[in-house]
């Protein structure tokens, strides 16, 4: 069984962050769930978004890669739109990564210091008409990404919603959602 850091998105760490962990614990995973926001969850993006930005998105990043710190090495990292940053991070540089999945959100590799590690497989989930993966090019970085990747894989689904993967959100498309649930577990389940 693997073990799984898995970072939460900009409304916190949500009802549905949380299902999403335990769905993978059921699976016999172990699956930490750092909570970079102390506790405050926030019922629209915006307002989750103006948090960030109070704390300051260095800050937050920060927090999470943190939370590895006393983790073992050999870590599947998942994230959510915003906690994609750490997640992305921490499987390019930390060494023993077994694995990264990007949910709504990627960023060129460049973007911490380098390509994508060879050994690293990588999974990538987004909608095709999300103002913010589709919209602010996130979806042209998944694409070079798993083109880098010798192990990566983008699925993209029909839709404009972002964080449509929480289950506890408005935001949610339980279709779409219940298809990146499987093909994540069955991700972690080979790591």
């Amino acid at each position: 069984m693997a073990e799984v850091l898995l970072f939460h998105h900009a409304q916190g760490l949500t009802e549905g962050i949380r299902a999403f962990a335990d769905r993978l614990r059921q699976a016999g995973h172990t699956v930490h769930t750092p909570d970079v926001y102390d506790g405050n969850t926030f019922p629209t993006l915006d307002e989750g978004l103006a948090y960030a930005r109070q704390v300051g998105f260095g800050e937050l990043r920060e927090r999470a890669v943190r939370a590895a710190d006393t983790l073992p090495a050999e870590l599947v990292y998942i994230g959510f739109s915003l906690g994609v940053l750490p997640a992305q991070q921490l499987a390019q540089t930390r060494p023993g990564a077994r694995g990264a999945v990007l949910l709504e959100s990627c960023v060129p590799p460049s973007e911490f210091g380098g390509s994508w590690p060879a050994d690293v497989p990588v999974q990538v989930h987004g909608m095709d008409a999300d103002p913010f993966f589709a919209g602010e090019g996130d979806i042209d970085a998944a694409r070079a990404l798993v083109k880098e990747a010798v192990d990566g894989e983008l699925f993209v689904y029909p839709g404009d919603l972002h964080l449509f993967t929480d289950s506890s959100l408005t935001t949610y498309d339980a279709d779409a959602g219940a298809l990146v649930a499987e093909r994540v577990l069955d991700f972690v389940n080979r790591r």
